[in-house]
């Protein structure tokens, strides 16, 4: 189980460059895993990698992104086919490889939202970015400096994923107040929702805003039923802050940690750290060892 933890595709806001340090505050066994946002879902991979838990459930208010993650771990072969076949088209495609990118985008957002579609719109445009416009149309810009992910090169990836995952993950697409409602003790919920500082009221990753006060009691609700959670929430890059601590009176643990050099802030000529919050429930705080200062781990 050596080596780094595979991804789907890149994905800004993935989690997966932090999960080693994430990971040394996740207990070595539990029950179940569940991930409300889960996006590309990086630290439930990194915790399936290391068989951590029995169990997995993936949400995301995005469902052509959820799709992708079914796909990808439940039937792994039709996935590379399908991005394959949409993949190989903009190699021909008449009016090059950026206008084939619109017309996909452009049955995307007519209906065709396949997980195919969903995996090669993600691997080919800005950053890995998902914006979508107030519409809810996916409006983010193609990179025109590359092609996106080579199947070859996705499909190792793929398959991996999928022999950490099958038939040991649950999915869905609700609102994340519901699906934290059904945990139970035995279970660790991870949360990674949009940074407050982007989004106070509406994320154009998102189908519908995070609101504070919301989030605070779902918090405290899963305290009040003795649910192990963490949460990464806040964070600063440089000397911007994004968004407030979460209360005091919910008890929790604050940990500080360094995600390196802010590649926006290079693409500007300035080197700025970015880091990140991680947020650690009652019971965690206490169960977990705090970790060695050296790491660069900075707990408050």
């Amino acid at each position: 189980m050596n080596g780094a933890t595979p991804h789907i595709v890149q994905y800004q806001g993935s989690k997966r460059n932090l999960a080693p340090q994430i990971l040394q505050y996740i207990p070595k066994r539990f029950n179940r895993l569940i991930e409300p946002f889960a996006g590309m879902a990086a630290i439930t991979i990194a915790v399936a990698k290391q068989r951590r838990a029995d169990h997995y459930l993936l949400n995301d208010l995005n469902e052509p992104l959820v799709n992708v993650l079914k796909e990808c771990i439940k039937h792994p072969q039709r996935l590379i086919d399908d991005y394959t076949r949409v993949w190989s088209e903009q190699l021909t495609y008449q009016g090059g490889s950026v206008e084939h990118f619109y017309k996909v985008r452009d049955d995307f957002n007519k209906g065709n939202q396949s997980a195919a579609n969903m995996l090669y719109l993600l691997a080919r445009c800005v950053k890995g970015s998902v914006r979508y416009s107030s519409s809810g149309q996916f409006n983010q810009s193609p990179d025109k400096r590359r092609m996106g992910t080579n199947p070859k090169n996705l499909a190792r990836n793929v398959f991996l994923i999928s022999s950490y995952l099958k038939d040991k993950t649950e999915f869905s697409s609700v609102d994340y107040r519901e699906v934290t409602r059904n945990a139970r003790r035995g279970d660790v919920v991870y949360m990674d929702p949009p940074y407050q500082g982007v989004c106070s009221s509406r994320d154009c990753r998102y189908f519908s805003g995070i609101d504070f006060n919301d989030f605070v009691e779902c918090v405290d609700d899963l305290n009040r039923r003795g649910i192990d959670f963490i949460i990464s929430y806040d964070g600063t890059c440089g000397d911007k802050q994004y968004g407030i601590d979460l209360p005091e009176e919910l008890g929790l643990r604050k940990i500080m940690l360094n995600a390196g050099l802010s590649s926006q802030s290079l693409l500007l000529g300035k080197k700025e750290t970015t880091v990140e919050a991680l947020y650690l429930s009652h019971h965690l705080r206490e169960a977990v060892a705090p970790i060695a200062q050296e790491q660069l781990l900075f707990a408050l």
